[in-house]
């Protein structure tokens, strides 16, 4: 630190030394304080404050800003630069350096919102038509695929599905979900078709044990696994054309976000898709939102206007 930040240097140093004598703090974590605390004093004395106790919580929340917008630093480096921070301020309360913490009282950034990556209607309706439902594998591919798309199953659900949980009369399916809690899902009228259709003809071809409970069977007449899933899902995504990075977890996110643009309740999205809480279920209108804002920017006449054009 050069002159003008003496005080600022001297506060740090009994700091340092407090994490050395009284907490035995490691030599890595004492380093990486003092680079986060130079750092914040620069910051603090181009605020016009002479040393750390003048800072106000109004400071600490730009200086917080700051590293975010114009260093664009994650927000887990800045919960770590807060943390260091908290600490400082709350060694010179106690060495009655300071009247008040600035930092009390101001929370950890949020983590940022990742959005779920989806398909549009028309990728998911290719993807479903690639399987050959000729054959009895890809039939049975086929039914899988539209059925998660149709009902939004998760993959472990979907694999694990019993002739018992489907009631084919009545167009439902009782899943077991996570923490083994049950829910009866509608199936759609074209699922439902093609789910018959499967185990009218497709199953009987693959079954080899008449004792089999699963629904869907491998070519060896075993119930279908997880990682099987994946592996014919990803070849069918290749031959559909869609981004490599398109998962299982795609079609169901899908679902989800192509429910909530047709207007269907969040409680009942959350119902179905066996949220235990309705937040996590939130996150999809958020994809909804972002998505009405891509087409109105595309589509919208006003949305391609200049800032200086007349209203």
């Amino acid at each position: 630190m050069d002159g003008h930040l003496r005080s600022f240097f001297a506060q740090l140093d009994s700091f340092r030394d407090h994490m050395i004598v009284e907490r035995g703090s490691a030599d890595s974590t004492i380093e990486a304080y003092s680079r986060d605390l130079e750092q914040y004093a620069h910051f603090l004395f181009g605020q016009g404050c002479e040393s750390y106790s003048d800072a106000s919580r109004e400071q600490v929340i730009d200086y917080l800003d700051h590293l975010t917008r114009e260093q664009n630093l994650k927000r887990t480096s800045v919960t770590r630069k807060l943390a260091s921070l908290r600490r400082l301020h709350k060694f010179l309360m106690l060495e009655g350096e300071a009247k008040q913490d600035p930092t009390a009282g101001i929370e950890r950034p949020t983590p940022a919102l990742r959005l779920p990556k989806i398909l549009t209607v028309d990728q998911c309706l290719a993807l479903l038509k690639v399987p050959d439902r000729e054959t009895a594998e890809g039939l049975r591919d086929a039914t899988m695929m539209t059925l998660m798309y149709g009902t939004g199953l998760r993959v472990s659900e979907l694999v694990d599905l019993k002739m018992h949980a489907a009631d084919t009369e009545r167009g439902t399916l009782r899943v077991r979900g996570k923490g083994d809690k049950d829910r009866v899902l509608p199936i759609p009228g074209g699922v439902l078709r093609l789910l018959r259709q499967y185990i009218e003809t497709a199953r009987l071809s693959l079954i080899t044990d008449p004792a089999q409970e699963g629904i869907f069977l491998t070519r060896l007449g075993r119930p279908m696994t997880r990682v099987r899933y994946h592996q014919l899902l990803k070849g069918y995504i290749a031959l559909a054309g869609l981004p490599r990075d398109t998962s299982a977890h795609t079609l169901r996110h899908s679902f989800a976000t192509h429910m909530m643009e047709g207007g269907a309740d969040l409680r009942v999205i959350q119902e179905l898709l066996g949220h235990a809480s309705l937040s996590t279920t939130e996150i999809y209108t958020h994809v909804s939102t972002k998505r009405l804002r891509q087409v109105y920017e595309a589509r919208h006449p006003r949305a391609r206007r200049r800032p200086d054009d007349a209203d």
